[in-house]
């Protein structure tokens, strides 16, 4: 395949327009603005690639350009490709040793709900980017079909999207943002009328909630079923407010040695407890 790598001089300023614009991709304001996110590295490229959510244009360094010819010719003729120097990739990049690669994806690409969900992730003010592309790859994993954010740190983040492993490229979100208060109650609002329409919300606690409400081990919910699972902030846990939008709390049983779990490695037997369920019943399918 003919590739479209621009003639223009190789890029060895810092000054470029062009090494401007992938350093501002970094700020959540010019992600918005522009509608564009910015990849890091060869293994969110592929992934980008393989779901064929072709990026609007690509920034590698000879060397890159070398190494990769495989790559290369996967990628379509339209999308140009300008050759920079390292040391201008790592200017450019939040990533403290770029591999030799960047590419910029139009936010329109990614991918969105097809069809009914029947396995949700609400996620509740999650603040901590690695939590965040942790439970997306986690979530992938566990067929989850779409998760749903309230507030919390920004899912295009390239944080987020490093330590998603390319996740976010081939799972939905829907992020409900504004004030606090806003955000809240528009999850609340959306459990509620997906609670109303036969989807348990199983919300999740620590052991040593003192909730008036019967709290059981994950393992006694069933897990066949259509479910919501909501996750909690880091450090204050469920919202009273999203948490009264449950039809069950549950909680993983550990030693009391340890105050709480990490979110993200909380989550995991959570996730993957409904493929096992479902496994076991013979019924195992991604709806």
């Amino acid at each position: 395949m003919e590739l479209n790598i621009t003639n223009q001089d190789l890029i060895s300023s810092n000054r470029n327009p062009l090494v401007k614009r992938l350093r501002e991709l970094s700020k959540k304001e010019f992600r918005e603005k522009s509608s564009l996110l910015l990849l890091e590295g060869t293994h969110l490229l592929q992934e980008a690639l393989s779901t064929s959510s072709y990026p609007q244009e690509i920034v590698a360094t000879k060397l890159w350009l070398h190494k990769n010819s495989e790559i290369l010719r996967s990628i379509p003729y339209q999308v140009p490709i300008y050759e920079v120097t390292q040391s201008v990739l790592k200017f450019a990049l939040t990533t403290v040793n770029p591999d030799g690669v960047a590419s910029v994806l139009p936010v329109n690409r990614l991918p969105t709900l097809k069809s009914r969900p029947g396995f949700i992730l609400a996620l509740d003010r999650l603040q901590d980017p690695g939590n965040l592309g942790n439970l997306f790859r986690t979530a992938l994993a566990a067929d989850i079909d779409v998760i749903w954010l309230a507030g919390g740190v920004d899912p295009l983040n390239p944080k987020v999207l490093r330590s998603s492993s390319g996740a976010f490229l081939h799972l939905p979100y829907e992020r409900f943002f504004d004030t606090e208060d806003n955000y809240l109650q528009q999850l609340a609002k959306k459990l509620k009328t997906y609670w109303s329409n036969g989807y348990q919300v199983i919300g999740t606690v620590v052991p040593s909630d003192n909730s008036q409400e019967s709290i059981a081990p994950y393992w006694e919910i069933d897990w066949t079923d259509r479910i919501i699972l909501l996750l909690g902030n880091e450090a204050s846990g469920l919202h009273p407010l999203l948490k009264d939008c449950c039809t069950k709390l549950v909680t993983l049983p550990h030693s009391p040695l340890v105050e709480s779990l990490n979110v993200a490695a909380a989550a995991v037997p959570l996730l993957l407890e409904r493929r096992r369920a479902t496994m076991s019943a013979g019924i195992y399918q991604k709806q």
